[in-house]
């Protein structure tokens, strides 16, 4: 380090290198970044805080991962709530509940957490679970549905009125818990908003379907859950949007891509807490 005063320090090559290149630093033995509050809830989906460790430096980005579990699942999920080919019932596919959607947002939850992404910790987490939960429903070894037959019938059981409240009750209370986190969204980007939105009505639309069911309105219950599974579909195209536009800012691809920036609405993050506190 040079022993000049810090408002007289000359920049050197590599610096003068990160300026030219807004900020980030590109260089090929250096992997850390200096990056916009911006480009940080671009590339992590958290606004921009301060961070006591060199985690955002010596770790890649594991958003993205998690992104591709959620998005291959929830892709899959839609097209067969919707019917595409002939398609019906979940049990074929229960991978997407246990390992696709699961594990990758499970490692991401851990990495994020390391890294210290507090908002993508909590997304990832919260989708992982839901995965898992829901899965344990398409499996018939489990005959859950059966516990709600008189003689263990698992197609009667599924047929039931208890049964499906039980289910529709449990997919309303995912509504106002993605509903909750559709708030904080907000302060990133316009398509992560965008999930956490058609999302939630996705939830509260596959709860009325299930109601429906329970109450022998069978047609209704399909439409609802074909408008579901579509509004599904809308989320993982978003969701696959984020990972393509996190994806090409990480490997440097040369194209920014929108992603309608929110957080120059909102009063910035990237200062210690301590000093929110005092402004409160």
């Amino acid at each position: 380090m040079s022993n000049l005063p810090t408002h007289h320090r000359s920049l050197s090559n590599e610096e003068i290198e990160v300026e030219k290149n807004g900020g980030l630093n590109l260089g090929k033995t250096q992997t850390a970044m200096t990056i916009s509050p911006e480009l940080f809830e671009k590339l992590y989906l958290s606004p921009k805080t301060p961070h006591s460790g060199d985690a955002l430096s010596r770790f890649a980005n594991p958003t993205a991962m998690g992104f591709v579990g959620f998005v291959i699942s929830t892709f899959t999920f839609a097209t067969i709530l919707m019917g595409w080919g002939g398609a019906s019932g979940l049990a074929g596919v229960a991978g997407i509940f246990f390992f696709t959607g699961p594990v990758l947002l499970i490692l991401g939850t851990i990495f994020e957490w390391i890294m210290g992404n507090f908002f993508a910790m909590m997304v990832q987490s919260l989708f992982a679970v839901f995965w898992l939960s829901f899965g344990l429903l398409q499996l018939p070894t489990l005959n859950l549905a059966g516990a709600y037959s008189a003689t263990g019938n698992a197609t009667e059981g599924a047929a039931s009125k208890e049964f499906n409240s039980v289910v529709g009750l449990y997919l309303l209370v995912w509504g106002f818990a993605l509903f909750t986190f559709f708030i904080f969204t907000l302060k990133t980007n316009c398509v992560f908003a965008g999930i956490f939105l058609f999302v939630t009505i996705a939830s509260w639309l596959l709860a009325g379907a299930y109601f429906k069911v329970g109450t022998g309105h069978y047609a209704t219950a399909e439409r609802l859950q074909k408008t579901g599974g579509a509004l599904l579909f809308v989320v993982a195209a978003l969701g696959w949007y984020m990972t393509f536009v996190i994806m090409a800012a990480e490997m440097r691809l040369g194209i920014n891509l929108p992603v309608g920036d929110l957080s120059h609405f909102w009063p910035k993050t990237d200062v210690p807490l301590s000093n929110v506190e005092k402004q409160a």
